[in-house]
């Protein structure tokens, strides 16, 4: 189990917080001339001999897990921009489980020099924690791409004045959101959840009720909910993981 979840860490830090959105377009428009593919499948054998400790026990399946990376990844780039692109990037990321659970299920576990000191709770608790930080953004991204409201000039210079700020600054609210929301859940303070949802919604929704952009506000509070949701979700997860390996 620790050795699977060594793996899930390391593809969840390679594909979420190690790929920004510069690499993803640069691969959609070149595929496999794409150097940004190239580098992300360096990272993630990087990140992979990193948490298995330079072992050379698990070379084949290193090379099994970075070998069907760069093929599932670079079919998705074929066949990924077809509709729903809900349902390509869940299969994606299945096939990327999948192979890390068969090749994690070949090995018997070993106490590696990274995992010193760590116990199966811990791992878990990281990994849980990676996940509800970087993989909720994708999901959300998608969910809500069909709803992104059109604007006017006017509304793009208040809103969307310097774009690229707002477009970081969103993501780092996101996570710090549901950063909140998982420790609060984890620590059994379900009224801070709802304390920060409240906070949130003073400050985020008041400028654009006076706006009076109905859409746009629906909008944002979809994609709130779908964060708050998806911390809230993770949270009982590892809470109940937590309990049946305890």
């Amino acid at each position: 189990m620790i050795l699977f979840l060594k793996l899930l860490l390391a593809h969840v830090i390679g594909d979420f917080c190690f790929q920004p959105d510069s690499w993803v377009a640069d691969k959609k428009k070149y595929r496999y001339r794409s150097t940004r593919l190239y580098v992300h499948m360096l990272v993630h054998a990087v990140l992979l001999v990193l948490f298995l400790g330079f072992d050379t026990t698990y070379w084949i399946g290193f090379l099994t897990i970075v070998a069907t990376h760069y093929l599932i990844d670079l079919a998705k780039l074929y066949v990924g921009d077809r509709k729903p692109a809900l349902f390509f990037f869940l299969l994606d990321q299945a096939l990327h489980i999948g192979v890390m659970a068969g090749v994690a299920h070949q090995y018997e576990p070993l106490e590696l020099p990274l995992a010193s000191g760590l116990s199966l709770h811990q791992w878990l608790f990281i990994t849980a924690l990676a996940v509800v930080l970087f993989v909720p953004a994708v999901i959300i991204k998608i969910l809500i791409a069909q709803w992104r409201p059109e604007t006017t000039d006017k509304q793009q210079d208040r809103l969307f004045k310097d774009e690229e700020s707002l477009i970081k600054a969103g993501r780092f609210i996101g996570i710090l959101e549901r950063l909140f929301v998982f420790i609060f859940i984890v620590i059994d303070h379900w009224e801070a959840v709802g304390f920060l949802l409240a906070a949130k919604s003073i400050f985020r929704f008041g400028d654009l009720r006076q706006g009076k952009d109905r859409k746009l506000t629906e909008y944002v509070l979809i994609g709130t909910l779908l964060s708050f949701g998806s911390a809230i979700l993770i949270g009982l997860g590892y809470l109940q993981l937590a309990a049946i390996f305890g």
